[in-house]
This record gives structure tokens, C-alpha cells and sequence, in this order.
């Protein structure tokens, strides 16, 4: 049962050793990039923002009378 229990232990020592020392790594590994990362910017510039668009100009004729006909319709048949 001790042997067991020793071996049970030193497993979970070694798992743990393997993990603390991956995120340890992971760590400095993204330390490093944070650094290096801004230095290489030039190869993938931001791209340029979009144009504003062209206001619209006045409304056609045929939407004025679709919501004239909508408004009537509404009152009318009392349509939400």
C-alpha cells in the first residue's frame, strides 16, 4: 500500500512539474512576442477606413405615395 501511495505521489509531482513549467513558458513566450510582434507591424498594415458614403438625395415619388397608402391603410382598417 505505501509503494502505491509513493508512486501515486511522485506521478502527480511529475504532472505537475510538466504543467507549471508549460505555463511558465507560455509566460515568457507571450512576453516575448508582445515585444517583437509591433516590430514586424509593417508587414500587415491596418487596413484604410471605409469612405463615408453619399447622402441620399430627396425621397422618389413612388415612396411617398407607398407610405401614403400604408398610412390610409392603417387609419382605415386600423392595421399595426
Amino acid at each position: 500500500m505505501n509503494d502505491q501511495l509513493l508512486k501515486a505521489v511522485l506521478l502527480m509531482f511529475m504532472g505537475m512539474t510538466i504543467v507549471f513549467s508549460f505555463l511558465i513558458v507560455l509566460v515568457f513566450l507571450l512576453q516575448w512576442l508582445a515585444h517583437v510582434l509591433p516590430r514586424l507591424s509593417w508587414l500587415l498594415p491596418d487596413p484604410e477606413p471605409a469612405k463615408p458614403r453619399a447622402k441620399a438625395g430627396p425621397p422618389d415619388r413612388k415612396q411617398e405615395v407607398a407610405l401614403a397608402i400604408a398610412a390610409a391603410l392603417q387609419k382605415f382598417w386600423g392595421l399595426r
